[in-house]
Formats: structure tokens, C-alpha cells, sequence
């Protein structure tokens, strides 16, 4: 079982309302009016459908949807693959507040809608009442076929769409030729010009301060002298003056203990200026201060700055300059590098048709077990001699999605041409044949929970019982919810709801039981013979129940669903 329990506060005409699904087939009944498909328009909301204001109860200030559910092993994968935390139970809470914003979590975590859409597509299977209007829509009807194929277009789009870069490459390379090869040259010429200078990162930093370090030589050679001659003098000399303070304080340490820290402190610094003179010295003898070098920086310099001036550039970002502009020139290049782009363009052309070949191949096997599968299910549900065909019309250009169109022909009687879905003129046949494709790709489908919501309108008899049937053997294996109004279709399922209004006051309330025995008897009696029940509807309620009972006890042993005891959704 996917679906656990739905709970609704302030939604629509309900003030609050708590089910709980159950496994097997359970149907939705009704009168007129009372909000049948409001349990399929909040289950939508919950599953990221467009929330608006009008959904609110008149005088409520918003409206709160809760559903529990249990995932499957592949739905476990994507909660977790967008960051939800293990669980043993799993709630959705949606709320609506009356500006049209609203507010979404997955056990307390925030959620998109767009997050909740893709959950739902994995949880639910909506079949809506108008579901044949969808097989006038090419991309829909295409998608039933690649789905019964276990086709998917990811890489077949993927491919298209690396191909079509390739060729807004070639083509724009093609039409921009003339000025690109303007804008080469031009960049070819800067370039040239300042690789005579070939400045290198940091250069320009370290050339200033070699500048300034020999434009003072004089001082700086003076300065060192100097320096060395305070150290070193014979009498007066820092080095001198401090051997002869040690040597007075090792002289009478031993009658003053403090003398010995002094004396550590005294022989450090005679060490550091010892190593200071020696430093010094070294440099003036290794020291080039020559005037040529300063002339060559002083030329190198001058003919940075030239440059800097006649490109309006910084010295110190020439180096960068000069990387970009190669950056740029091999851009160019490759961009008019028309022969490597036709040879691209046609290696994503070749790769775009092989896996389109793929897809094609995929679908012309595919079509006629559709068209034979949902021809079966017309049989069944009244169109005797009809005939569904799949059309694989080649297209003239391969698109994202492949190499052909799919359309659904529909011969409704024995001797007729099959002709376009949308060229059929009964109600009643497009809903019956809306209703056996669904019965049919819902079928091979993994999604747990379906729902029809009226997919039934327009059929009545012997074809009602056949749909209360084909749906009954759908929910042996998935969970099967139908808003109804044939009594042939509620008197197949498993369990029944039905939905009354209530008044209260000024106020009226939607409300949902769960009925057996008796009430569903009369129930169906109502469905039957309009708002009273007779004998004659009653008698005949209760042969259509116990019919179906019999063709269950025929089919397999029933087993009663597992219910759990009622308790409250735990909102977020």
C-alpha cells in the first residue's frame, strides 16, 4: 500500500475530514454535488499541483492538507538522494494561506513543489474525467507508447542537444567569419608587440625595487661602511665595548648570582653582532652596484611604461594582459577553425542518429502490442469489431524526442477506417477508449496507486460491470481508488466511500463514511433508481453485490485489508 491516510482542515467545502485507504479497489460514490473529486483535488495540491486561494473554506484563513505514505524501495532512493532522513512513517503537509502563497515539508524538512510533483509521479497515477482529451496531444500521446516500450529520451535528447550546439557553433562561426578574422589579426598584432616585451608576472614589482636599490648606491655602499666600522674598531667598536663587559662581570659572578643572567643576555648580543658584521662584510664584498645594470633596467622600464601608455593598461598587469589576449586568440582560432567544426557538427549528427535509431526501433516493436492490448480492452468494454491502431508517421527533421510521430487511430466499429482519436464523435467511445489505455498502460506501470476520477462517464450496462471488473483485478495488484457514479463499478470494489453534504447552521460541510452491509446495499440502490430506494432497487443492489461476491469467491479467496488503528497524521 502507497497511500495511508489523508487528512483535511478548511479545504474547499470540508471543515475537517480524516480517511484512511485501504489495499484492494475502493470507490467513491455520491450525490451530485457533494464534492466527490475534492479528495482527488487535495490528493493533487498535496503532490505539488498550483495552490490558490480558493481552495481555503469560505471563512477559514487556510488550508491544511496531510497525507501519509509509504514509500517503495525506489521512492526510499530519491527521499534520500535529496536529503531526506530515514523514517518509518512518511507525512506530506501542504498549507494554504489566503495571499495564494503556500507552504510545503516531508516529515518537518521544507519541500518544493517541483520536489513533491516528482514524488507524486512515483506514488500516484491520476486518471482525470476528461482523460481522453489527453490522446489529442502529441507529446502525451507518445509518452504513453515510450512508457509501455520502457523507453527513455534522456540520452536520446541529450544527444540532440549536443548536436545542436555543434551546429550553432558552425553556423554562427560561418556567418561571423569576415569580422572574426578582423578581430584575429587585430589581436595577432597586440599580441606580437608585447611579446618584444615579454613581461613576466611580479617583473615589473621586482624591476621598481632593483631601481630603487641602485639609484642609491652611493648611500647605500656608505651606510654598510659605516656600519662595519662602528662594529669592528679596535677600542670603541660595539663589539669591542661588549667583550669588555663580559669579561668584567665573569670576572666577580661568582660573589654576585645575578651577574650570570646579564652575562647570558651580553654574550647573545655579542653573537647576533658578530653574525651582523659578518653579514655586512660579506655583502660589501659581493655587492654590485654597477652603473650599466641600472642603465638596462632604466631602458627595460622605459620601454614597459611605452607600452602600458599605448595599450591604457597598468605596468604591472601587462603580464596578465598578455595571457588573456592568447586566451583569446586560440578562441578565434577554434571558432573559425571551420573544418573541426563540420566534423563535429556531423560526429553529434551521427551519434544523435544512432541513438534515434534506437528509440525508433524500440517503438515500431512496441506499437502493435499497445494497439493489440488496447484493442482487447475495447472488446471489453462494449466496442465489439474496434480497432486501435499505433501510427508511426517519419517526421521530416530529427527532433529532441526522435525520429517519428505517434498518433492513436480508433476504428469504434467492425468495417470502419481507423481514423484519429480526435476524429471520433461519441462521448461515450472516447472515455471507453480513454478508459482501456489506461487499463491497459496502468497495467504494466509501477506507480502503486491509481486513481480514476469518473473515467467512466458515458458508459452504463453490461460495458459498467466490465469497468467495475477490469478495475477490481487491478486493485489484486495495486492500490485502485474511482470516483463513480455507475452502480455496476461501486458494486465491484473492495471498500466504498461515500460523500454527503451536511448543514450546519448557514454552513454546509462535505463528509466522508465508509459503508458496509446494509448501507452500502442502499447505496447502490440509490445509484439505481435515483434518491429513494425501492424494493425493486434494493433487490436488485443486493444481487449486484452478492454477483460480485461470487465472482470474487471464483477468481480467489477475498482477503480483508489490514487496518490499522485510526490515529493523527503528526504535522510537521
Amino acid at each position: 500500500m502507497s497511500l495511508g491516510r489523508i487528512h483535511l482542515r478548511d479545504f474547499v467545502i470540508v471543515k475537517e475530514l480524516e480517511i484512511e485507504f485501504s489495499n484492494g479497489f475502493t470507490v467513491l460514490t455520491g450525490e451530485t454535488g457533494a464534492g466527490k473529486s475534492i479528495l482527488i483535488d487535495a490528493l493533487q495540491i498535496a503532490f505539488g499541483a498550483r495552490a490558490e486561494p480558493g481552495f481555503i473554506r469560505e471563512g477559514a484563513h487556510r488550508a491544511e492538507i496531510c497525507v501519509e505514505f509509504s514509500p517503495k524501495p525506489w521512492v526510499l532512493e530519491w527521499l534520500k538522494e535529496h536529503g531526506f532522513e530515514d523514517a518509518q512513517d512518511w507525512l506530506i503537509k501542504r498549507v494554504i494561506d489566503t495571499q495564494g502563497k503556500s507552504k510545503a515539508w516531508i516529515n518537518a524538512s521544507p519541500v518544493s513543489a517541483t520536489q513533491l510533483k516528482e514524488l507524486g509521479e512515483q506514488l500516484l497515477d491520476i486518471h482525470g474525467q476528461h482523460a481522453w482529451q489527453s490522446l489529442t496531444r502529441a507529446h502525451e500521446v507518445r509518452a504513453l507508447l515510450d512508457a509501455y516500450a520502457g523507453l527513455s529520451l534522456e540520452n536520446l535528447k541529450t544527444h540532440w542537444l549536443q548536436w545542436r550546439d555543434a551546429q550553432h557553433q558552425l553556423q554562427e562561426a560561418l556567418a561571423s567569419q569576415a569580422s572574426q578574422t578582423l578581430e584575429q589579426e587585430r589581436l595577432l598584432w597586440q599580441i606580437t608587440e608585447l611579446e618584444k616585451l615579454n613581461p613576466q608576472a611580479l617583473e615589473w614589482q621586482e624591476l621598481s625595487a632593483q631601481h630603487q636599490r641602485l639609484s642609491n648606491a652611493q648611500t647605500l655602499l656608505e651606510s654598510a661602511t659605516l656600519s662595519l666600522a662602528i662594529l669592528q674598531d679596535d677600542d670603541t667598536g660595539v663589539l669591542a665595548q661588549l667583550g669588555k663587559a663580559i669579561n668584567t662581570l665573569q670576572s666577580n659572578v661568582q660573589f654576585e648570582p645575578s651577574f650570570k643572567d646579564w652575562l647570558d643576555v651580553l654574550n647573545s648580543s655579542l653573537a647576533q653582532a658578530q653574525d651582523a658584521s659578518h653579514s655586512i662584510n660579506s655583502w660589501l664584498k659581493h655587492v654590485d652596484l654597477d652603473a650599466a645594470t641600472l642603465q638596462e633596467i632604466d631602458q627595460r622600464m622605459s620601454l614597459w611604461m611605452s607600452l602600458a601608455r599605448r595599450f591604457k593598461k597598468a605596468p604591472e598587469d601587462l603580464s596578465t594582459v598578455l595571457s588573456e589576449w592568447r586566451e583569446q586568440l586560440l578562441r578565434l582560432n577554434q571558432a573559425l577553425d571551420i573544418e573541426r567544426l563540420q566534423n563535429e557538427a556531423q560526429s553529434k549528427w551521427l551519434a544523435l542518429q544512432s541513438q534515434a535509431q534506437g528509440v525508433s526501433k524500440a517503438r515500431q516493436k512496441a506499437a502493435p502490442h499497445l494497439a493489440k492490448a488496447i484493442t482487447a480492452a475495447m472488446q471489453e468494454l462494449g466496442m465489439q469489431g474496434g480497432q486501435f491502431e499505433v501510427s508511426l508517421t517519419e517526421l521530416p527533421d530529427l527532433a529532441s524526442y526522435g525520429a517519428e510521430e505517434v498518433n492513436f487511430l480508433v476504428a469504434a466499429h467492425a468495417g470502419s477506417t481507423p481514423k484519429p482519436v480526435s476524429k471520433v464523435a461519441s462521448g461515450g467511445e472516447l472515455s471507453r477508449i480513454a478508459l482501456a489505455i489506461a487499463v491497459t498502460t496502468s497495467k504494466l506501470g509501477s506507480t502503486p496507486t491509481l486513481i480514476f476520477d469518473e473515467v467512466d462517464s458515458g458508459v452504463g450496462g453490461a460495458v459498467a460491470h466490465t469497468v467495475g471488473r477490469l478495475l477490481r483485478q487491478l486493485g489484486q495488484d495495486r492500490q485502485v481508488l474511482a470516483v463513480t457514479h455507475l452502480p455496476q463499478v461501486a458494486s465491484c470494489a473492495d471498500h466504498h466511500w461515500v460523500v454527503s453534504k451536511v448543514r450546519a447552521g448557514l454552513d454546509t460541510f462535505s463528509h466522508v463514511n465508509c459503508i458496509e452491509g446494509l448501507d452500502r446495499t442502499q447505496e447502490i440502490a440509490r445509484m439505481l433508481g435515483g434518491e429513494s430506494a425501492t424494493q425493486t432497487s434494493l433487490a436488485h443492489a443486493t444481487e449486484m453485490l452478492n454477483l460480485n461476491n461470487k465472482i470474487e469467491e471464483t477468481v480467489s479467496p477475498p482477503t480483508p485489508p489490514k487496518r490499522e488503528k485510526a490515529r493523527k497524521p503528526k504535522a510537521p
